[in-house]
């Protein structure tokens, strides 16, 4: 195997490109090995920096692992407003509303859609989330929000579908992370998508 070589003599970046290459060579050294497997001069090397320059961009290890979480949900956010044709999704899930249109069941079947065509993505968020059960963990705190937000997202959204809205939201969130985990584990013989609407038939019969 050919180890990489970086250099860091390359031509200077403007900030914006500079901290989104730094984002995404985090993301893909932390699916690989972990958060704490991550060194920062790992992530230097990858970005052809030294690790001065990078805490320069980044302050800290802790706050790169916050900032590439956060960078990896927006680019989320914009990539499931496009498939579902609107323009923004900050408003609408925060008042429990969606665009004329789309409706729950849409709008997780294109989740499952966006996940499936990132498993390196989905790795990362799923590593993370195990590490993060360790109250210790730097991200223990945004995982802990993040779940308690999608979930009264979902139940927000679930509130004419079931008399028990909390309920469908956890079982959507269960199954979701389930089907997730097997595909991660054996992607040759899981079809996430499909695997997703086969669930999807139990979750929202009769809705």
């Amino acid at each position: 195997m050919t180890v990489p070589v970086y250099r860091r003599d390359r031509a200077r970046l403007p900030a914006a490109e500079r901290r989104r290459q730094i984002m995404e060579a985090t993301a893909q050294l932390i699916a690989e090995r972990g958060f704490w497997g991550l060194s920062m001069q790992d992530v230097a090397d990858r970005c052809g920096l030294t690790v001065p320059g990078l805490l320069h961009h980044v302050g800290s290890k802790d706050g790169l692992l916050v900032a590439v979480l956060e960078h990896r949900d927006a680019e989320d956010a914009r990539s499931l407003a496009a498939q579902l044709g609107v323009d923004d999704l900050t408003a609408p899930w925060a008042g429990g509303e969606l665009p004329p249109g789309v409706d729950l069941r849409r709008m997780c079947a294109a989740l499952v859609r966006r996940n499936a065509g990132q498993p390196e993505i989905v790795r990362l968020f799923a590593v993370l989330e195990a590490e993060s059960l360790a109250p210790s963990h730097p991200a223990h705190d945004y995982f802990a929000a993040r779940q308690e937000h999608t979930l009264a997202v979902f139940a927000a959204l679930a509130k004419d579908l079931s008399p028990e809205p909390h309920a469908l939201a956890r079982q959507l969130m269960a199954m979701m992370d389930g089907l997730q985990i097997q595909w991660l584990r054996s992607p040759q013989t899981n079809d996430l998508v499909q695997a997703w609407e086969d669930a999807a038939e139990l979750l929202f019969v009769d809705r």
